[in-house]
């Protein structure tokens, strides 16, 4: 199996948000990927420029950090010549590798606007080398920066950022470094193309938390609802854990609750709903071990966005 360390570099509407395609509100305009084999050794690259489709004109901000000119797209091959040849490129038993979690999406995003999202099948697994790098370096498993990692690592800086092939030379760089043991057991799936239904949702042990990723929901208020949504399993031994604080709504539109396995001790929960294309919902959650200072630090948020909220109430009614 090889690894498919890619990057992609894309454009937006260059009249902002107003007159952004909300199908496609980034369009790729760059794909960089380097092949390498089961020893991590590079065994071949590929880079095409993509002509644009969607955006005439590149956006300012874009063009300041990749520098590419729009008479240099004008020369590119169309997006869907360039996919079909990335992904044969790739071969028959390959895994993704990115810096960062959004290059496979925005991927996918993109070969959804042209009907040519078949050609990837989903959910899509593969090795956030940004999230693997937090692990192995610092404590809190932090997000740093390309060039933060390439200057920690004491990695030669031969090359600008910000062009495709090179920040997929680089991150196979970064890449080339990390632990096998701590790569194998971190893999990430990316659920642009989520569960449609219950016998597709997907469940996933990781060495310091459980992920589950539900069906489809027409209705948003009924995923809450839902009882495996609802649920708090022990993310070490797997059993029912006690609900100590109920489910309720933070600040970032996520839901928390806090329950308590008798053999392991607390277990946060957070449940953030996702909307997809086509108007439908579905829930991604996590079960996290923590410690008991940390569980009565979620009791004294709830507590102050319970009394935030009411204030609100009351002052609305006086209104």
């Amino acid at each position: 199996m090889n690894y498919i360390v890619f990057d992609l570099e894309w454009n937006q509407s260059p009249g902002g948000k107003k007159y952004s395609n909300s199908r496609l509100p980034f369009e790729i305009i760059e794909i960089g990927a380097v092949k390498m084999n089961e020893q991590r050794e590079v065994v071949d690259v590929f880079q095409r420029l993509v002509k644009p489709q969607v955006y005439n004109w590149i956006h300012d901000s874009i063009h300041e950090v990749i520098h590419v000119d729009y008479k240099d797209l004008a020369d590119g091959v169309p997006f869907q010549q360039a996919v079909r040849e990335f992904l044969k490129w790739c071969g028959e038993e390959y895994v993704f590798c990115t810096w960062g979690n959004q290059d496979v999406m925005e991927l996918q995003r993109n070969m959804k606007y042209y009907g040519m999202l078949s050609l990837l099948p989903g959910p899509v697994t593969y090795y956030d080398v940004q999230k693997i790098y937090g692990i192995c370096h610092e404590e809190a498993g932090g997000r740093r920066s390309l060039e933060f990692a390439i200057d920690q690592m004491g990695i030669p800086k031969a090359q600008d950022f910000h062009r495709a092939l090179t920040d997929a030379r680089y991150t196979g760089d970064i890449f080339k470094t990390l632990e096998p043991a701590a790569v194998c057991v971190n893999s990430s799936i990316d659920v642009y193309q989520n569960p449609k239904n219950k016998k597709e949702e997907i469940f996933i042990s990781y060495p310091t938390y459980d992920q589950y990723v539900s069906r489809e929901f027409a209705d948003k208020e009924k995923v809450m609802k839902d009882r495996e949504v609802a649920s708090t399993r022990c993310p070490v031994c797997h059993m029912p854990a006690k609900r100590r604080i109920r489910w309720f709504m933070n600040n970032s539109r996520a839901y928390e609750s806090v329950s308590l396995c008798q053999k392991h001790g607390y277990i946060k929960g957070k449940v953030r709903i996702r909307h997809t294309d086509e108007d439908a919902y579905y829930a991604i959650k996590k079960l996290k071990r923590i410690e008991e200072k940390d569980a009565e630090e979620i009791r004294e948020k709830r507590d102050s966005l319970r009394k935030k909220r009411q204030a609100k109430r009351q002052s609305e009614k006086l209104v």
